[in-house]
């Protein structure tokens, strides 16, 4: 090969052999060509993507269907044009048999445009040929009753016709190309088995793709990956599954985050008479059709002149033969070859010779051609032509071999003009070379054409609904953990280790989510960022997570300050509302979040020295709790606070006093009750009460100028043994809702739970126990709690969560 591409280089494409004979190496791989143009000898590389040897290696010649594109070259089929160097010229197109366009496809870029034409099975090709001549009027969907697609060397799955039929059509689509895959069981377990690849995937990239995306816990239910491939099956991987994997859905999760589906664009560019034309399926036939007409036009027109012109030889050899003795002594009698060629010209042969030697039907057809006469003489060509030949050739001319010659001459001549006066005969030829090629070369194909459209994979349907544990570290470290591992228990117990932390590295955010639902994430720069809870890496309980910085475009010092589930973004009158540690609550119409950009949004304009505490969505009619430290709470309705913009700071929700700050808000179930946790394991649940129907007679502040401002306060006792929590204005200070007492350390987080419900705690030091919310005793607001988790010395209560009665599908958002 290394001589076929210093050739090339050198002589035709001065652009070095760096792109020549990867060039020739393509045309030789069978998995990327439909019907190989190079017969290879020796390493050309591999369907795994292995690289070709070097080119000194490496051996090949011209396949049999490729020499099928360089028939009758030599007939004057084509034109001919100087090449770089004028020193050489190089047809300007091949006199290709078949449409090389269509069954290897093309694919390339140039200056402001690009080709992508697939291969096609060839047999189907030739029949579309013919159909096209048989009946120039055919449609394009009668002709994809006879191609109905694409055929890749690869085989593989086209998804849908309608991609095909818009690019067939307007010459411009794109379809959906997927691996042959089968679902195995074994073992009691399932396997998928991938036995054929998308065109121009390799295989083993495939394999470390797969790999990958298990490693990274964005497939699950894989539980290892195995290539099985060998000569006679050159593609062969096997996906191990897990017991509990349900295979269709890991197979649809491979299609949608692996290579094993793929898109192919179908852009059906080519140059017509020298332009670039956009073309249908119908016109790129048609055009091959074209093409092949004036081929065999011109090779048709070219044997018929070189038959003519052997005819006149030999017409001008019977008359030499017919005066043999004449002619020798001419030419043995001439000084020079003009004085020869003179005096042969002049000798005479009988028309009665001329006849017994041609025959009645030769000597017609040449008398026609040359007049009627009573003597012929030879022609200046003729003469030239026994000059040319030697004493003893001249000697040996046959009469009898002479005029057989003339009469098949003659024959041929004939059907050279019978071609050439009708078009219909020139189309017979190009129907019955169609039926050649597909005798020979025709193969079954082998892409499969599905007849189900693939609509864009929604990734909530490949992913199966259950509630997810996530916890966030302070050190920044995420994981999802099923909620299931976490086995109820009863009351005041220690719960089971959640993570593996040090001491340095507490448990910081807890939060239980389905993993359909999108987790937005808020930072201390009061930007939100979201994620799909399934694509959160899922870890086993006890392992320590991966850092949230690969998985969130966070600056340099952000870092997560709050989390919210939020299953859908298209909730008319619903809104995103933020409390601060500073007591400020901000409400943002839900919508606003939808379309966080990667490098985040702004989510609220945090005050110095100020941070976000939580965020829950709100909707008509709701009312927010707003918890403190030191065991505060207020209840006020969420239409107390104006609509605000993302980026602005939010207005007064609850007036502190000294160093107490909010811990927690949620919005009131007035079914519920409100369930405060406290640093020391202790909390108690206190029922909310209805909803105010009238407006409470407290002022409020306007908005946030006046949030500084001394803001009408309720007695801390006001109620103090009260069984609910009243509504109140906004900006209060609010109701005793628990003591935060030295046994109960302070507030850490609060809840709306009924006895139906399960929570989550967690502790600084990993620790997570889940109980039944019916668990905790329900109690006034003004009172210590019970026990609700046990602590090891030094370790304390940081989150509190709950999980609905329905785990799938009922996960807060």
């Amino acid at each position: 090969c290394a001589k076929i591409s210093g050739d090339t280089s050198g002589n035709y494409h001065p652009h070095g052999e760096s792109v020549i004979y990867p060039t020739l190496v393509r045309m030789a791989q069978e998995w990327n060509m439909r019907h190989v143009l190079v017969d290879k000898q020796g390493n050309f590389g591999s369907i795994a993507g292995l690289p070709p040897a070097a080119m000194r290696y490496t051996e090949a010649r011209m396949s049999a269907i490729a020499a099928m594109m360089m028939d009758d070259i030599k007939l004057d089929t084509v034109d001919y044009i100087p090449t770089y160097d004028e020193r050489r010229t190089e047809p300007s197109v091949l006199p290709s048999k078949f449409p090389n366009l269509l069954v290897n496809g093309a694919n390339g870029i140039a200056v402001g445009m690009a080709t992508s034409i697939p291969p096609h099975n060839l047999s189907e090709i030739c029949d579309a040929l013919v159909r096209v001549i048989d009946d120039p009027d055919v449609s394009i969907d009668e002709l994809m009753e006879i191609v109905p697609g694409p055929d890749f060397p690869t085989g593989g799955v086209i998804c849908g016709r309608s991609g095909i039929r818009r690019g067939y059509h307007t010459g411009r689509s794109t379809v959906v190309v997927r691996a042959r895959t089968k679902i195995e069981e074994h073992n009691k377990r399932y396997r998928i088995i991938i036995s054929e690849i998308p065109f121009q995937q390799a295989r083993d990239r495939i394999e470390e793709r797969i790999a990958s995306l298990v490693t990274d816990g964005k497939i699950a239910g894989i539980s290892g990956i195995r290539n099985e491939s060998d000569l006679h099956e050159p593609v062969r991987l096997v996906c191990e599954l897990k017991r509990d994997a349900d295979p269709d859905i890991v197979l649809n999760q491979l299609y949608k985050y692996s290579p094993l589906q793929d898109s192919f664009s179908l852009i059906f560019l080519a140059l017509v008479d020298g332009k670039p034309r956009v073309l249908s399926f119908k016109e790129m036939l048609v055009e091959f059709i074209r093409h092949r007409e004036t081929v065999i036009r011109r090779r048709t027109q070219f044997l018929l002149n070189r038959c003519r012109q052997r005819k006149h030889t030999v017409e001008g050899l019977l008359l030499a033969h017919a005066n043999i003795d004449e002619v020798i002594r001419v030419i043995r009698g001439s000084s020079t070859q003009a004085e020869a060629k003179e005096r042969l010209m002049l000798i005479e042969t009988p028309a009665a010779l001329m006849r017994r030697a041609l025959g009645d039907e030769g000597f017609d057809i040449f008398a026609e051609e040359r007049g009627l006469r009573d003597a012929y003489t030879l022609t200046p060509v003729q003469a030239d032509a026994i000059l040319k030949m030697t004493l003893g050739q001249l000697v040996n001319l046959e009469q009898e071999k002479l005029a057989g010659e003339h009469s098949k001459l003659i024959e041929e001549i004939k059907e050279y003009l019978h071609i050439l006066s009708d078009r219909q005969n020139i189309l017979d030829i190009i129907r019955e070379d169609c039926r050649e090629l597909k005798r020979k070369h025709g193969e079954p194909r082998r892409t499969e054409i599905s007849g189900e459209e693939l609509g864009e994979v929604d990734l909530e349907d490949l992913i199966t609904e259950e509630t997810m544990v996530v916890s966030i570290s302070s050190n920044g470290y995420i994981k999802r953990t099923p909620a299931s591992v976490y086995r109820a228990q009863r009351r005041g117990g220690k719960g089971l280790r959640g993570a593996k932390t040090e001491d340095e590295d507490p448990i910081q955010h807890l939060f239980v989510a389905s993993t359909h639902a999108y987790l937005l994430f808020f930072t201390n720069r009061g930007k939100v960022y979201w994620h799909k809870v399934y694509s959160l890496p899922q870890l086993a309980r006890d392992a320590r997570g991966r850092a949230v910085v690969n998985l969130l475009n966070l600056a340099e010092g952000e870092h997560i300050t709050d989390c919210r589930a939020v299953r859908d973004f298209d909730q008319p009158d619903h809104f995103l509302v933020m409390a601060t540690e500073r007591g400020l609550v901000k409400k943002t119409p839900l919508a606003a979040y939808s379309r966080p950009l990667k490098s985040g949004i702004i989510a609220i304009k945090l005050r110095e020295g100020d941070s976000l505490v939580d965020v829950v969505v709100a909707g008509p009619g709701d009312e927010i709790v707003l918890a403190t430290a030191r065991g505060m709470a207020i209840r006020f309705k969420q239409t107390d606070a104006r609509p605000m913009g993302r980026n602005s700071s939010g207005v007064k929700g609850i007036r502190l006093v000294g160093d107490d700050k909010v811990v927690g808000m949620v919005v009131a179930d007035p079914d519920a009750t409100l369930l405060t946790v406290c640093a020391n394991g202790y909390g108690k649940r206190t029922p909310f009460g209805p909803n105010l129907e009238t407006e409470p007679d407290e002022p409020m502040p306007d908005d946030a100028a006046t949030a500084g401002a001394d803001a009408p306060q309720e007695e801390e006792e006001d109620h103090a043994s009260g069984a609910s929590y009243r509504t109140q204005r906004r900006g209060g200070k609010g109701l005793r809702d628990i003591k935060a007492t030295k046994r109960n350390g302070p507030v850490v987080g609060i809840a709306h739970v009924s006895d139906e419900d399960e929570l989550m705690m967690i502790s600084a030091h990993g620790q997570i126990q889940r109980i039944s919310a019916g668990d905790v005793s329900i109690i006034g607001r003004n009172t210590q709690g019970v026990r609700i988790m046990s602590l090891d010395e030094g370790d304390s209560l940081v989150a509190v969560k709950r999980v609905p009665k329905e785990e799938n599908g009922g996960v807060e958002a």
